[in-house]
């Protein structure tokens, strides 16, 4: 966090000059909202900007002020802002109803896209969120094994529900955060990512283990990579032992490939939730997976097998709007072109970035897999390359901590003063709509903030 009592800051003080009308926003926020904000991730200090108008790669604040943006709608944007097919079948719907309280044909047409494109998808059910997802992934995979020890992944995320509220940036232990019952952080056993002997160990020393959930390009979208082998043990170990294997998808899912994570490893797990580019861009949330799990939810199968029917309720599922949006966004990506382009330019943006830093003398690094794209802003000072990093060679804690350098938020900051906006993490991901002009104005804004953090000090290298 910026340390606001300082005054003597030439980025903070243009940052509040360039966005005077976000700062008079924020503060009639503070007054309604919780820290101002409504996403945890959205905090920032002095202030967040507020945004009023998007199109393709880039977004405009209240100011007027334009950024080329890697935030990318949390990572459901992989078409970019704005499609223009998505546009057009979200306002034909919208004159046709947003709510019907009643079966329609859109749900059904994008509940058979999400068939043909995802490999575990023998049925699928549809939630409002990819929290709402994990939940009942959970809540299945208990069900269908008896069982009730769920195992998870240290950094892992998967929504902020109480199974998974822990043990993602904090609370490592395994202790239960505010809110969460003892008896729920007692049923749930954080394993070390990508220590395949630990996590086997741990599988085969109990018998009460219902199911195993991760992210599968590990954690944050491979901001700590997970490799295939890792996945293709675990799906082995899981099968073996009849333990239900849940790929957290909501990121992945339709970016890694139109398939996700999982056709691209070709690796099937037994349920994975989806999200974000699910619904293009709108609200909208899926468990998908084994014929036999979700028939838990099927009224007539739990009568058949004389087991009890899960309940499940959600007064915007498969909402009409959403999936209008969701049906003409997985219409366009299936052909996997916009996955192709994307992890294309995030790959070329790390490599015009990382000459940046190196051109600079400034150990940081950009990486990330597919089309994501994470800054290294390597706090501890180890010694790198920029132009020879390997991500996979650093432990994930150490390669985690791109946040916490001194510098970072004036960083993202001075990015915003030069026109490109990121997470707080910091990094982003690429659309398909990033051009290589796009990516050149990013590299460029990267090097004048790296200059701007200079002059304040924040930077000591040669």
């Amino acid at each position: 966090m910026l340390d606001e009592s300082r005054t003597n800051s030439t980025i903070i003080a243009a940052y509040r000059q360039r966005t005077a009308t976000s700062e008079a926003l924020a503060s009639r926020a503070r007054q309604v909202l919780p820290s101002g904000i409504v996403h945890d991730s959205r905090q920032l200090n002095p202030y967040p900007v507020y945004v009023n108008r998007a199109e393709g790669a880039h977004k405009w604040d209240v100011d007027g002020n334009e950024y080329v943006d890697y935030y990318g709608g949390h990572g459901a944007l992989l078409l970019g802002h704005n499609d223009p097919r998505v546009v057009e079948a979200v306002h034909r719907q919208l004159n046709l109803g947003t709510h019907y309280a009643a079966c329609h044909e859109l749900e059904l047409r994008w509940a058979e896209l999400v068939q043909q494109l995802v490999p575990c998808a023998e049925r699928v059910r549809f939630t409002s969120s990819g929290t709402e997802a994990n939940l009942m992934a959970l809540r299945l995979a208990r069900a269908y094994t008896g069982k009730s020890v769920l195992v998870r992944f240290k950094g892992h995320f998967h929504g902020w529900q109480d199974h998974v509220a822990f043990g993602c940036d904090d609370h490592f232990d395994g202790s239960p955060t505010p809110g969460v019952l003892p008896g729920i952080a007692e049923n749930v056993l954080i394993a070390p990512p990508n220590d395949l002997m630990a996590t086997l160990a741990l599988l085969a020393s109990r018998d009460d283990i219902a199911a195993v959930i991760l992210e599968p390009t590990g954690a944050s979208f491979g901001w700590s990579p997970m490799s295939r082998d890792f996945l293709a043990a675990l799906r082995e170990a899981t099968a073996e032992r009849g333990i239900v294997l849940i790929f957290d998808e909501v990121v992945t899912g339709f970016r890694v490939s139109p398939g996700g994570a999982q056709a691209h490893y070709g690796i099937t797990p037994d349920l994975t939730s989806l999200a974000k580019i699910l619904a293009g861009g709108l609200p909208g949330g899926a468990v998908v997976g084994r014929k036999d799990i979700l028939d838990l939810l099927d009224f007539e199968q739990a009568q058949q097998s004389g087991r009890e029917k899960i309940q499940h309720q959600g007064t915007f599922n498969a909402n009409p709007v959403s999936a209008a949006a969701g049906i003409a966004c997985l219409e366009i990506i299936a052909d996997g072109e916009a996955c192709a382009i994307a992890t294309a330019q995030a790959q070329h943006l790390q490599s015009i970035l990382n000459r940046v830093f190196a051109d600079e003398g400034v150990p940081w690094a950009a990486f990330g897999e597919h089309s994501a794209v994470y800054f290294f802003t390597n706090p501890s000072g180890v010694d790198i390359d920029p132009m020879g990093f390997d991500a996979s060679s650093l432990a994930p804690e150490v390669l985690r901590t791109g946040g916490k350098h001194p510098g970072a938020g004036k960083f993202r900051l001075a990015l915003m003063l030069n026109g490109v906006d990121i997470s707080g993490r910091p990094g982003g991901s690429t659309s398909c709509k990033h051009s290589d002009e796009d990516l050149e104005h990013t590299a460029q804004a990267v090097r004048k903030a790296v200059v701007m953090l200079k002059e304040e000090g924040e930077l000591h290298y040669a």
